[in-house]
């Protein structure tokens, strides 16, 4: 018993290995609730959403093992591909919903340890900023911005039917995407080495999901400098930079 309080004491729930290690063998179904509630539940941002793919993917090859990972149980890499994605879109379809039916007053709360308004800002600068679709999409691999981001799409009014499409998109992409990345590793990287490399590979994983923030970033800073090239008032620039992204709408 003073183990099992010890474990539960010492237990990180930002941590992805400590996750995995508690759920054993129902890890597969633990992932998945894991992934909907940090999509879907605002209370769920902190939860880990790349790292736990990625060691989840990670431990679809038999015998494999990662640091400080002691589950030593094999997880279907089909099943993830088909369960996860699922979870992902359905947690985000259940934020879009809680945002549409309840609106602003969804954030009216105090500001705590699990709340803070800058959450729901950040989320809502790249809806602004990059128009409904992309924003929905790109959310996905920017982390308290994917949890957010789906009732801030709601209390936004983005139709159902546009908000699931972009919901489809992403998540697929970034659900199966972070699974895979995490397989091949497994394939590539020895299990003695596995310890090594998996910060490294976890920072560029977090890199990657940034080059698309990056690459509209780089694209809209382009468009204001053609803007101003061609003549444009500098009221109008971002009224042109922005146009393509209004036409995408």
């Amino acid at each position: 018993m003073t183990s099992s309080l010890a474990h539960f004491l010492a237990f990180n729930p930002i941590s992805a290995t400590d996750w995995i290690n508690a759920l054993g063998n129902f890890a597969v179904l633990g992932v998945c609730a894991i992934i909907f509630a940090e999509t879907g539940l605002m209370i769920g941002f902190f939860m880990p959403g790349d790292s736990l793919l990625f060691i989840a993917g990670l431990l679809t090859l038999s015998g494999k093992a990662s640091a400080g990972v002691t589950n030593t149980h094999h997880l279907s890499l089909p099943l993830l591909l088909v369960a996860v994605p699922i979870c992902a879109v359905a947690g985000a379809q259940l934020g879009h919903y809680l945002g549409a039916r309840f609106g602003r007053p969804l954030f009216d709360k105090p500001e705590s340890r699990l709340f803070k308004r800058e959450y729901v800002e950040k989320a809502e600068g790249v809806f602004n900023q990059y128009g409904e679709t992309k924003a929905v999409v790109l959310a996905r691999f920017i982390p308290v911005v994917r949890t957010f981001m789906n009732p801030v799409a709601g209390v936004l009014e983005m139709p159902a039917k546009k908000f699931f499409v972009a919901n489809l998109i992403g998540g697929v992409i970034w659900a199966d995407g972070v699974l895979l990345l995490g397989r091949l590793a497994s394939n590539v990287i020895s299990a003695d080495k596995v310890d090594k490399y998996i910060i490294p590979i976890t920072l560029v994983i977090v890199l990657l999901s940034l080059l698309p923030i990056f690459f509209e970033w780089r694209k809209t800073k382009k468009a204001k400098a053609a803007a101003t090239t061609a003549g444009y008032p500098a009221a109008d620039q971002d009224s042109v930079a922005s146009s393509g992204r209004h036409r995408g709408r």
